[in-house]
């Protein structure tokens, strides 16, 4: 979004009240969407959205423009969902890194959601998703977000209800503390990079659950999720045995605001791997690989 040089006044009031929203605004979308490239085109959309209506007698900006993002982002996901359709192998969300010098992505400044958390709001519908971002992330009430997404409050709660208890059932009320994060996963890094199948079978948990998307752009991702400890670690042991994977040089940075390795291959980037711990924090449940060169072109090495 650019600002021609002869802009009037009330271009230039618009675009300072859209600029000092955007953070806001990413952040709901890509909750929503779970695409940063699908998010950056929704924000277009509510730009020319907003500059075509323009700020002049709306009480209330923040409120406006929220509601013009959620919607153009709920007509976004039609068009996600076809892609879906056709996608090589798991599909799992465009991961938000931090930058090397510890900035972080607006999204990751205004209100976290993990990968992991990512993944499950994908099984819930369109108006459900955007429910519960709006209520449980960014705790809106249920009467502002009636009027956000044109449905009743009663609706709204019907909705919030149904997205919670889902979320619930599939995701565990449970965050490790950073260090014990990190500490996992430099742990499973130097096992999985180094073959060490002993190791490996020590810190991954017995119903372990690995996901890889390549989204067909790569040899080494699997077309579906690997379930158990045994199997997930021939898989990790094969990847460390490839020509391909000699020389990976790894970062670790924080990704949707958890700790993370963030692998190179040269100066390109080459996978992201988020773990999911089990409660005790000591084993991996989860492993998220993101391979798929499309979802990784906003990542940039830098020595740190």
């Amino acid at each position: 979004m650019t600002q021609n040089a002869g802009s009037s006044p009330a271009t230039d009031e618009a675009t300072d009240v859209y600029l000092a929203h955007r953070e806001l605004l990413f952040s709901l979308v890509y909750n929503v969407l779970g695409s940063v490239a699908d998010t950056e085109d929704v924000l277009q959309e509510t730009w020319l959205s907003w500059t075509g209506r323009g700020p002049a007698g709306i009480a209330n900006p923040r409120a406006y423009l929220v509601r013009i993002a959620v919607n153009h982002a709920l007509q976004r996901r039609t068009a996600i969902s076809r892609r879906r359709e056709t996608y090589v192998g798991p599909w799992l969300p465009e991961p938000l890194v931090a930058d090397p010098d510890g900035t972080e992505d607006p999204a990751l400044r205004t209100e976290s959601v993990s990968l992991a958390m990512l993944v499950v709001l994908e099984s819930l519908t369109p108006l459900e998703r955007a429910v519960f971002v709006l209520n449980e992330v960014f705790g809106y009430p249920h009467t502002e977000i009636a009027e956000i997404i044109g449905r009743t409050p009663a609706a709204v709660r019907q909705l919030a209800h149904r997205a919670r208890a889902h979320v619930h059932a599939r995701r565990p009320l449970y965050r490790a503390h950073p260090r014990v994060r990190r500490e996992a996963t430099e742990r499973f890094v130097r096992a999985a990079l180094g073959g060490d199948i002993g190791e490996l079978m020590e810190i991954l948990a017995p119903d372990v659950t690995v996901w890889t998307d390549g989204g067909g752009k790569r040899r080494t991702a699997g077309l579906r999720p690997v379930h158990g400890r045994d199997k997930a670690v021939r898989l990790i042991a094969s990847y460390a045995g490839r020509r391909d994977a000699q020389g990976l040089e790894v970062r670790y940075r924080r990704v949707n605001g958890d700790d993370a390795a963030v692998v190179f291959q040269g100066d390109s980037p080459y996978a992201v791997m988020v773990m999911d711990l089990t409660p005790e924090g000591d084993r991996v449940s989860g492993l998220y690989i993101v391979t798929n060169p499309d979802k990784l072109t906003h990542v940039h090495k830098e020595e740190e």
